[in-house]
């Protein structure tokens, strides 16, 4: 494509080197598609057809790869993020598997993706993921996005979870730190038993304490 140039060696990382003035813009307005495109380029290697989903206006084109078989993951992620933040709701059921990935920078680049696309599907999702037992070790995004949709879902599905991690010996401790956490964001006075049953866990407690001191007074 005639409006590519590599990436001058020794470049700043997260910077997109191509002339398109329309990408550039858009990497320069949000940061987080500046650091995604940086870690994809790395996973695409010599792939030209980073360059292409990187820059194509085309959102027919970015929707085929979603569905298209035997493509890459970064390819996928790419074209989920770029439909993401530009409104278009092909990108949904993409983007809530990346919430749920292993890797934490595709959780994070999907949940902001689906903040920015506001379907109203969301909340529901990411509670039945962050709810998920047998994928709690990658609940916490799902977690913060929740905390920051604000939606009717986010205050049961945050006590759940929160409930859960205060089991004896339970390893997902961070997690329950990013639930007590939510719960005082949210000043939910729902959140008040379970955050007074967490104060004595060791590495919640600390979390639950200061969420406790955010909720209405109690009459």
């Amino acid at each position: 494509m005639g409006n590519e140039r590599a990436r001058p060696r020794g470049g700043p990382p997260g910077v997109i080197w191509i002339a398109d003035p329309a990408v550039a813009t858009l990497a320069a307005m949000d940061p987080d598609f500046g650091s995604l495109t940086d870690r994809l380029e790395g996973e695409a290697g010599d792939d030209p057809a980073y360059r292409r989903l990187l820059a194509t206006d085309d959102r027919d084109e970015l929707a085929a790869v979603l569905t298209a078989p035997r493509m890459p993951l970064w390819a996928r992620e790419l074209a989920a993020f770029r439909l993401g933040t530009a409104g278009d709701r092909r990108a949904f059921e993409a983007l809530v598997l990346l919430l749920n990935h292993r890797d934490p920078e595709r959780c994070v680049g999907a949940a902001h993706a689906l903040t920015v696309l506001g379907d109203p599907r969301t909340a529901r999702a990411a509670a039945a993921l962050a709810t998920n037992e047998l994928r709690v070790a990658y609940a916490l995004v799902p977690v913060r996005l929740l905390t920051a949709l604000r939606a009717p879902e986010s205050v049961p599905a945050l006590v759940t979870v929160l409930g859960r991690r205060l089991a004896p010996g339970d390893p997902y401790w961070r997690v329950g730190v990013a639930c007590a956490e939510g719960l005082g964001a949210l000043a939910d006075p729902r959140a008040r038993p379970v955050l007074e049953a967490a104060r004595p866990h060791l590495r919640i407690g600390p979390a639950a304490a200061t969420a406790l001191i955010r909720l209405p007074a109690t009459s």
